[in-house]
């Protein structure tokens, strides 16, 4: 089967690059896109447009945008049935899809109703492109899923907040809030819903139980759920509870605590770090005391000590200080707003964290509130005109405009001749 890939190529803010070039499960959009379909397609092609795939061309293709997120569980179904139609198909969902119409719909586009039911832009044609494909509903079997549990007066709706999350995942990223669904609630929590699912099974659980005793360990720590990479480094101390999965090279030191998370390669963790329900790319580094929870941090972060991250999206090379804390709640109980297009837009949740682009350096001691954004290649400094950020901080805004302003005009600053600025 081909696989045939429209280039999106709207820019995803504060990142400000095509949804393709971000890490989703500590791999690029594109390069996971490419693993869960390997099974499937043996050609690749793209186009900037969907009207540019020749009609002449009668091969079995799966197309795509390639802002689409879609893990295995998903394709195989919809792969699967699309065969056992013989038809051309375009992916659909059913208005009573809670993963969908809870969270996937909020702050994009491209999920849009048509008739009754949600259509995305994946087809498949047996014979090359075709006319008003119909639509296929895959069902995402969505499992409702507790994450916090709060006092009712400070809640929304009630006092135990939920994900609905899908054991067959799709997403589509056209915001920095579906990069931290497709890492989080779509990625590790639809990961720990699975192997729940599973463990259900009375051979399964037998299997891991054994692999327990034998390692001496408790079920979630043994072997069978915490997957460790090659020349990894743990402390003794360190508590691991499982699903989780550990790259190569990497170090975990003492009273490191990791729950149901991805770890990359070359990633440093230090005495006391605590990494939760979270993505930790590669080359990562979090010193003592460090805190992240539910969040996704890309290639090469550097999370200084007691910094506080939940719910978060973190841009690659991106330094945060010391103390610096992501606030998530919303103490008045409503829904959490995100700037989208020039307006706020709700993300459908109580609680949501914020997001920093690639290549910043953020300052000790800053408060970030929920849902605000910051711009690739800013530098924020904490001082008494700015220790909390209430709004989205652009690059025209960053601190490193005035510190260099600074600089020139200092008495001790001499111009180096060979420099050009």
């Amino acid at each position: 089967m081909k696989r045939v890939v429209i280039r999106e190529n709207r820019l995803i803010f504060p990142f400000n690059e095509p949804a393709r070039e971000l890490r989703v499960l500590n791999k690029p959009l594109k390069i996971y896109q490419g693993d869960v379909l390997v099974h499937y397609c043996d050609a690749y092609i793209e186009y900037d447009h969907f009207d540019q795939i020749p009609g002449h061309d009668s091969s079995e293709m799966l197309v795509y945008h390639d802002n689409l997120f879609f893990d295995q569980p998903f394709i195989n179904t919809f792969v699967t049935e699309a065969r056992k139609r013989g038809k051309a198909c375009r992916v659909a969902f059913s208005k009573d899809d809670l993963a969908i119409t809870r969270h996937a719909i909020y702050l994009q586009d491209d999920i849009r109703l048509q008739g009754d039911v949600y259509v995305a832009n994946l087809w498949y044609f047996p014979h090359g492109i075709e006319d008003n494909p119909e639509p296929l509903v895959v069902d995402t079997e969505a499992r409702e899923i507790g994450y916090y549990h709060v006092p009712t007066y400070m809640a929304h709706e009630k006092g135990e907040m939920v994900y609905y999350v899908p054991l067959r995942a799709f997403l589509s990223i056209e915001h920095w809030f579906h990069v931290y669904l497709a890492n989080t609630p779509f990625g590790i929590f639809a990961e720990g819903a699975r192997f729940e699912a599973q463990a259900e099974k009375l051979s399964t659980m037998l299997k891991l139980f054994l692999r327990g005793m034998w390692e001496r360990k408790q079920i979630l720590s043994s072997s069978g759920v915490v997957i460790v990479g090659k020349n990894t480094s743990i402390d003794p101390t360190a508590q691991i509870e499982g699903p989780a999965w550990i790259g190569d090279d990497c170090y975990i030191g003492p009273g490191v605590v990791i729950q149901n998370s991805i770890i990359g390669n070359k990633v440093n963790l230090m005495q006391g770090a605590q990494v939760m329900l979270s993505v930790i790319s590669d080359n990562c580094y979090l010193p003592f005391r460090a805190a992240v929870m539910m969040s996704t941090l890309m290639e090469r972060c550097v999370i200084a000590q007691n910094a506080c991250l939940q719910i978060c999206v973190i841009g690659r090379g991106t330094f945060i200080g010391a103390g610096t804390t992501f606030t998530d709640f919303m103490v008045v109980p409503k829904t959490v707003k995100a700037m989208r297009n020039g307006k706020l837009e709700s993300t459908g949740l109580s609680v949501v964290g914020g997001c920093v682009g690639h290549n910043c350096r953020i300052g000790s001691g800053l408060v970030i509130y929920p849902a605000r954004a910051i711009e690739s290649d800013t530098i924020l400094i904490r001082s008494e005109e700015r220790n909390v950020v209430t709004k989205n901080v652009f690059y025209e805004q960053s601190d490193h405009h005035g510190l260099k302003d600074a600089l020139l005009h200092h008495p001790l600053y001499r111009p180096n001749p060979e420099q050009n600025d």
